[in-house]
C-alpha cells in the first residue's frame, strides 16, 4: 500500500524565523502541530498574566538549551493560574522566557488569560519560549479548546509535516500535516481543527470533534 501523496508544490520554509536578527544571534524554530508542542511540553496551563519583572541569572540556572549562554537578563511573568491541562498538580505562580524574540523571549500581555505550554528546568521553575505555544485563550476556537482533551491520546503518533513535492507518511502511525499546501482539508486548518490520535485498531488518524474519522491524510474514510 502507498502512503505518497503527490504533485503538492510548498511554498514554506521549515525554519520560521522569529525576532529580527540581534548580532550574531536570532531565534529559529522548526514549525509543530500544537498537538506536538503539547505532547513534548511538561507543562500545560490556562494562566492570567498578572506582573512582569527583568531579572538576571546565572548562565547555569537559565539555559533553554540553545541560547547564547552569555545571555543573563530575562522576563519573570507572574501567572494566575486558572487550569491545568498537563503537570504536576501544583500551582504555578510564574513563568520565565527570553529579554526579547532574538533570544526566542515570548510577549505576554499584562491582564490577559493565555494557554501556555512550557518546560520545567532542574530547579522546578517553569519557562516558555517562541518555539512552544502561547495564545490569547479568548483567541482560541472551541474546537481547539475541545481538543486539548483529546492531544494526550495521540502522543504515541506521529504528524508528519508535508514540505516537499512529494509528500506523504511511512505508515499508520502517522498523519499528514498539510497545512503548507495550497488544497487543504474541507474542515479547514489540520492545526486550529484537527488532532491526530490513536484509534482502537492500533492505527492513527486525524479528528475533529462531531467530524466522521479520517484517514492519516485527513480525507474521510469510505468517501
Amino acid at each position: 500500500m502507498s502512503w505518497m501523496v503527490r504533485s503538492f508544490a510548498l511554498p514554506f520554509l521549515l525554519l520560521c524565523f522569529r525576532g529580527p536578527r540581534e548580532g550574531a544571534h536570532a531565534c529559529s524554530c522548526v514549525a509543530r502541530h500544537p498537538q506536538e508542542v503539547f505532547c513534548q511540553a511538561d507543562v500545560v496551563i490556562k494562566a492570567t498574566v498578572v506582573g512582569k519583572t527583568v531579572i538576571s541569572w546565572k548562565p547555569s540556572v537559565f539555559n533553554f538549551g540553545f541560547l547564547n549562554p552569555g545571555v543573563l537578563d530575562s522576563i519573570k511573568y507572574d501567572l494566575k493560574q486558572t487550569k491545568m491541562f498537563k503537570g504536576p498538580k501544583k500551582l504555578f505562580g510564574a513563568i520565565y522566557t527570553g529579554l526579547n524574540s532574538a533570544v526566542c523571549g515570548v510577549y505576554l500581555a499584562n491582564g490577559i488569560e493565555y494557554l501556555l505550554m512550557g518546560r520545567l528546568q532542574s530547579d522546578g521553575s517553569l519557562h516558555i519560549s517562541s518555539c512552544d505555544f502561547s495564545q490569547p485563550w479568548d483567541k482560541l476556537s472551541a474546537t481547539q479548546k475541545s481538543l486539548l482533551k483529546r492531544y494526550e491520546t495521540g502522543c504515541d503518533c506521529k504528524i508528519t509535516r508535508c514540505t516537499s513535492l512529494h509528500c506523504g507518511i511511512g505508515g499508520p502511525m502517522e498523519c499528514l500535516w498539510t497545512d503548507f499546501l495550497p488544497v487543504r482539508m474541507a474542515g479547514g486548518k489540520q492545526a486550529q481543527n484537527f488532532a491526530c490520535i490513536k484509534k482502537s485498531s492500533g492505527y492513527c488518524s486525524w479528528y475533529r470533534p462531531g467530524s466522521l474519522p479520517t484517514n492519516g491524510f485527513g480525507f474521510v474514510k469510505g468517501r
